[in-house]
């Protein structure tokens, strides 16, 4: 679960199916009792009609809650940690960080460093469509060191620089209210 919808859907489905629970949160699930393994297949059937699935394996529920944590800190939390994320992370998943980053990379072949990279720039593209804050107040909330560092790591990630990006974005709006 990745985000507030996935909740929400889970939430519900657990609740029709009526399985208690005590713990819901983004990537987790906590039953009070042990699930049939019939209501558990419903379950699972249920959520793939929602494109969710159920994770039995603790490698993969390990990778699904790094994930949660790399988006509630790229994408919910007012400005972004001002420690390294490694320490964040490690923090809150209460994991030494080379243990995470190694089965994080072993899983998803993909660094954590380059996923929250890839976050990163998919915040700062829904900053730039809102245009409510400009490059330099955008890369001071996502922690940037600079403007600069963050536009070349933009421009790495997606091809063009973030004015690029931007002027694009107008061009858009022009043409669908010219229709």
């Amino acid at each position: 679960m990745v985000s507030l919808r996935c909740k929400m859907i889970v939430k519900e489905e657990l609740e029709n199916m009526g399985i208690k629970y005590n713990l819901l949160e983004l990537g987790v699930v906590k039953t009070l009792e042990v699930v049939p393994y019939i209501q558990r297949k419903q379950l699972k059937e249920n959520l793939a009609k929602w494109g969710l699935e159920v994770l039995d394996d603790k490698k993969n529920i390990l990778i699904e809650q790094i994930v949660n944590v790399i988006v509630e800190m790229v994408h919910y939390c007012e400005n972004a940690p001002k420690t390294k994320y490694s320490n964040y992370i490690s923090e809150k998943m209460g994991y030494d960080y080379t243990y995470l980053a190694n089965i994080f990379s072993l899983m998803k072949h993909i660094t954590i460093q380059h996923f929250i990279i890839e976050h990163k720039i998919e915040r700062v593209k829904e900053f730039l469509s809102d245009d409510e804050l400009n490059l330099t107040e955008i890369s001071y909330k996502l922690n940037y060191s600079s403007v600069a560092h963050l536009s070349n790591q933009f421009k790495k990630i997606t091809g063009i620089t973030p004015s690029v990006f931007k002027q694009s974005l107008v061009k858009i709006r022009i043409t669908i209210e010219d229709v």
